[in-house]
């Protein structure tokens, strides 16, 4: 023992880098070992502390098991997983030595919203790969030209970047977030958005390079995840490693960000490309349209160039997200809203005192158009009794009012009109897709692989008969059909479904060889 044995080994390694124990060792371990270690060496005996808080009951009770106020820990492992239990821990405030109300339902969503996302997509990942016999032997080189690539894999690294440096502050509740901000990137944006790429039969560089980014972000992401998911990141570290690789993901170093694939001008592009896409979302929920209805078009709306021209270099990005025909950009809004103005109390009030009433009833007299253009050129003038005064765009609490079949909506410099008047054509194509998303279901539920391909056997009423007939190749090349038969017969398959309102009977056949 020191200082009579491994003296050098023991000044060589003190102080520790850092220290962990619960917060009811405050006195007994952390005081203790500071007064014992400034008494000796003048000097504190760790550079950093993490504390933990106490898991409570959910009743905010200490756990008991006479009171059996718990649910038991091999119970959450058994349902849950041990990776989900460690997440949800991780990222609860008893790491930050607060106080936690253990819920089960808090484990459950962590499982939901992270770990079965990620476990997914690597599936998808593996499954086709297995289908198409891609190895990373034959991975395209590191210059990814599909914007979609160079923008997952720069996420990658900024995410790697967020979690050291919330690892460096020893923030472990920090560190956990952005796995859930880039696990919903990359299964709600960039394998949603890629799927055709690996869907089509020929395997050509951009179904190469979609592979090889990919297996990129799985296989880096498993070294990520290693220290917070563990059993989960070697799963997919030990199908995704091959002979030059380690023996274990736990044999490896933390990642470490490569500059090399940062872009942050496409992560901006793309952020504001989903700002975009969002507010015409809310336009058709706000509607109660579902995306599978086509419409015509959505109108873009900005006085400032450079977000137009950045959202006409993604256009088809668009109309695939929001089902539009055409999406149209426009820097003057007034021929597509009607704006009303009243004063903004709270910052006019302070600045004009008893004057302000005059001031708001001539606000609200402002014609549309006079509005329009004090909002683009952030000020204007305001003509009073007493003479004209200058007032800015802030003063006033603009309201846009939608025109008929056109709702409106607005996010800081940006606003959409969705056309929501649907043409007989539209009405077509929209009874089309939902049948479509009923033989996908129906795919699922009877198990067919990926690449099973099919016939459809259908009994519908007129309505629809003719939706499937004018898109029926659409409808084959989404379902992987080979043939759509038009049969009384099929009032005896699967059953009843409606769609759109109109009634059919059809089952799916799978085709052998």
């Amino acid at each position: 023992h020191y200082p009579f044995e491994n003296k050098n080994d023991f000044e060589k390694n003190f102080p520790a880098d850092f220290i962990a124990e619960g917060l009811d060792q405050t006195r007994g371990w952390f005081y203790t070992l500071t007064v014992i270690s400034a008494a000796l060496f003048r000097m504190p005996a760790f550079r950093h502390v993490v504390v933990n808080g106490l898991v409570l009951a959910e009743d905010g009770k200490k756990m008991s098991k006479r009171a059996k106020n718990y649910p038991p820990p091999e119970y959450i492992i058994d349902n849950y997983g041990a990776d989900a239990l460690r997440m949800y821990l991780m990222s609860s405030p008893v790491v930050r030595a607060e106080d936690l109300k253990f819920s089960e339902e808090g484990v459950k969503e962590i499982l939901k919203s992270i770990i079965l996302p990620l476990w997914n997509s690597f599936i998808f990942f593996h499954s086709y790969a297995v289908i198409d016999r891609w190895s990373p032997a034959g991975a395209a080189p590191d210059k990814f030209t599909n914007p979609l690539d160079v923008w997952i894999i720069s996420l990658l690294e900024s995410t790697k970047e967020k979690i050291l440096q919330a690892m460096d502050q020893y923030d472990l509740q920090k560190a956990i977030i952005p796995f859930n901000g880039f696990i919903e990137q990359l299964t709600n944006w960039y394998i949603r958005r890629s799927r055709r790429r690996f869907w089509k039969s020929e395997n050509d560089n951009d179904k190469n390079q979609a592979y090889t980014a990919l297996y990129k972000v799985l296989f880096d992401f498993s070294k990520m995840a290693a220290p917070f998911m563990p059993f989960l990141a070697e799963k997919i570290y030990k199908i995704l490693s091959g002979a030059k690789e380690k023996e274990s993901v736990h044999l490896e170093d933390y990642p470490l960000p490569e500059n090399k694939y940062r872009s942050e001008s496409i992560e901006h592009e793309m952020e504001f490309v989903q700002k975009a896409v969002s507010l015409g979302r809310t336009l058709r929920l706000n509607t109660k349209i579902k995306t599978r209805q086509p419409l015509s078009s959505v109108h873009y709306c900005s006085a400032i160039d450079s977000e137009l021209e950045l959202l006409k270099k993604h256009r088809e990005i668009i109309k695939d997200e929001l089902n539009v025909k055409n999406v149209l950009f426009s820097a003057d809004e007034s021929g597509l809203v009607e704006f009303t103005a009243k004063a903004n109390f709270k910052i006019m009030g302070p600045k004009y005192g008893k004057g302000v009433k005059e001031i708001a009833a001539a606000i609200e007299k402002l014609p549309g158009a006079e509005i329009a253009m004090i909002l683009g050129r952030g000020k204007g003038t305001l003509k009073l009794a007493s003479g004209c005064m200058e007032i800015d765009a802030c003063d006033l609490d603009i309201r846009r009012n939608e025109k008929p079949g056109q709702p409106v909506l607005n996010d800081g410099t940006l606003t959409a009109v969705l056309d929501t008047l649907i043409s007989p054509e539209l009405e077509t194509e929209g009874k089309a897709r939902e049948f479509i998303n009923r033989v996908q279901k129906q795919r699922k539920e009877i198990s067919l692989e990926y690449t099973d391909r099919i016939k459809i056997f259908i009994k519908a009423e007129p309505a629809l008969e003719k939706a499937i007939a004018d898109q029926k190749q659409m409808i084959m090349n989404e379902t992987l059909a080979d043939d759509i038969i038009f049969t009384d017969q099929a009032d005896t398959g699967y059953g009843t479904d409606d769609v759109n309102g109109c009634r059919c009977h059809f089952f799916i056949n799978k085709l052998e060889g």
